[in-house]
């Protein structure tokens, strides 16, 4: 293993342990876009939908279901994910004496396409042909020395934070974006181009989970045809938009049941369900137990 990747590697953790002894769960740091997920055993799957974000495993390693693939990635290996993407993941290698420690940097496509300009502003091409929202790569240390820095960020003062943790995440996207993932990012951050007119149908679904979907004027408000948005759609996110929307409606309602107790029929009608007998079916179907089973497990 390189040694400077392996000296980023190991003060990411020395300061992850600090700051979170003990902890086993994900936690949200001082820095808005930047997180951590700490395990101490091995997880069954487990349903996500990811927002756009770098995703790296400092120690461990995780499945990740996509559609009908699988990808394994462990230490020194990275995930970018485009857009709001569902998978099933689950994490493989996780000890006590070996805890699981993964980081994730979120990020938005307007914060890719200024950087874009900045780097590439006359070879930037519309690309026309979309592909997963997922991409996998090894980690080298010109990524992994900002990303180590930035995480260096939270034990200092937080002016210091708030003034340098922007200018080193336009670092890392900086080297994200002159890297091989360059070519993945430009496609979804760049307008006009298929997977961005896809990302834009993403986010007007998301904003609008509990709303009825319709699917002509959503390709129209993209631009394009009812099929190729169906086809593009399940190609980026390995499902269509109405599974997509499904799986947003449950994963908020399961958020919605981890908060406090409420009626299951009122959860049902706020995700955008109009049968709560529907709801919890599915429900079911995709968390392994029933709502009403889930709040009394959460709130015991």
């Amino acid at each position: 293993m390189d040694e400077a990747i392996e000296k980023c590697r190991l003060e990411v953790i020395d300061v992850i342990d600090r700051l979170y002894p003990h902890c086993n769960e994900s936690v949200q740091s001082k820095i808005a876009p930047l997180s951590f997920y700490l395990a101490s055993s091995p997880s069954e799957f487990k349903s996500i939908v990811y927002e756009p974000s770098l995703c790296l495993i400092l120690q461990g390693s995780k499945a990740v279901g996509f559609g009908h693939e699988m990808y394994h990635y462990r230490e020194n290996e990275y995930l970018l994910a485009s857009t709001h993407i569902p998978a099933d993941v689950k994490i493989i290698e996780a000890s006590t004496q070996k805890p699981y420690r993964g980081l994730t940097l979120t990020f938005s496509l307007e914060a890719i396409y200024e950087v874009l300009k900045r780097v590439h502003p006359i070879k930037l091409k519309c690309e026309h042909k979309s592909e997963k929202g997922l991409f996998f790569d090894t980690l080298h240390v010109k990524l992994y020395e900002p990303i180590a820095r930035l995480v260096k960020l939270l034990e200092r003062p937080q002016e210091e934070i708030d003034f340098l943790s922007p200018l080193i995440m336009k670092e890392i996207l900086f080297t994200l974006i002159n890297d091989k993932s360059g070519y993945f990012l430009n496609k979804f951050a760049m307008e006009g181009t298929t997977s961005n007119k896809i990302v834009k149908a993403i986010s007007e679904i998301k904003n609008n989970f509990n709303e009825k979907l319709n699917m002509v004027e959503l390709a129209k408000h993209i631009d394009m045809s009812e099929s190729h948005l169906y086809q593009n759609f399940k190609t980026i996110t390995s499902l269509s938009p109405l599974q997509f929307q499904k799986k947003l409606r449950l994963e908020e309602a399961k958020k919605m049941l981890s908060v406090r107790k409420i009626d299951i029929s009122e959860v049902a009608f706020l995700v955008g369900y109009e049968s709560p007998s529907q709801f919890s079916r599915e429900y079911a179907r995709m968390f392994g137990m029933p709502p009403k089973e889930h709040l009394k497990q959460l709130h015991a």
